[in-house]
């Protein structure tokens, strides 16, 4: 009896803890939302059209200010497509917390953007993003491990964004590291990535992160399983601001011209 009260006195605090971390969460202002434990802080470029655009950052080190790296980028797409436009700071960076999951740079734990755990907080972020705008169309444009992050989650959940714009990712974390059979990736779940998605992968002839090689092999696949896939090429481009690309640029720019 004494262990089932404790237990339940273990959940009931857990469960004040998690209302208050939300509650000031929300109480920070209208550029952080709440998600899985998280508070993340993100910039909203105002657009006048219907829709979303989310754009989500790679690994760089802890605590760096994504969010003005990302800001002006977000506000060029952002003028071209008219369209609401945000640049969102994953764990861990700008403003974000890290409550439970760290940044996806970290030094100590590798490939954290291909753990389910971080999936399952990355599908909720953009439910809650997509929730509060209200929005009916959405887009990610995504670079390095937040592209493996975005195309993983659009398997785990089906029709989550109508189109993903992913620059530079790993789409099968399993040849990066076969030891760990906990990672997921998109090729774990291609089978559930709806046909409705529009998807783009975008490489760089200069990446030799996410090499060339890497992102055609996986277009093929995508494109035999019947996935509404393409492939853009930027010429001479490195791994570095791919998804800012000239080529990038214009795609996107067609993209949320549709």
């Amino acid at each position: 009896m004494l262990k089932k009260s404790l237990v339940l006195g273990s959940i009931l605090f857990a469960n004040i803890a998690f209302a208050d971390i939300k509650e000031d969460c929300l109480n920070k202002g209208e550029d952080f939302v709440f998600a899985k434990g998280e508070c993340i802080n993100f910039k909203a470029l105002e657009g006048e059209k219907d829709g979303l655009t989310i754009i989500i950052h790679g690994t760089w080190d802890e605590g760096t200010d994504v969010i003005a790296r990302y800001s002006p980028f977000a506000e060029d797409v952002s003028m071209s497509s008219e369209i609401t436009t945000l640049a969102v700071a994953l764990p861990g960076y700008s403003k974000s917390s890290s409550n439970k999951l760290k940044y996806i740079g970290s030094k100590t734990e590798k490939n954290l953007a291909a753990k389910k755990e971080y999936v399952d907080f990355f599908v909720e972020l953009v439910e809650a993003l997509k929730e509060k705008y209200d929005s009916k169309k959405t887009t990610i444009i995504a670079h390095s491990a937040g592209c493996m992050l975005s195309a993983t989650a659009i398997g785990v959940k089906p029709n989550l964004v109508d189109n993903l714009v992913c620059a530079g990712g790993v789409y099968d974390i399993h040849k990066k590291a076969p030891e760990d059979k906990s990672l997921i990736s998109a090729i774990d779940v291609l089978d559930k990535i709806s046909k409705e998605t529009k998807i783009a992968i975008v490489y760089g002839t200069a990446d030799d992160i996410s090499t060339p090689n890497i992102n055609k092999e996986f277009y093929e696949i995508a494109k035999k399983k019947g996935l509404n896939v393409e492939l853009v090429e930027a010429k001479d481009a490195p791994h570095m601001e791919l998804e800012m690309t000239r080529e990038s640029k214009e795609y996107i720019e067609k993209l949320l011209e549709e």
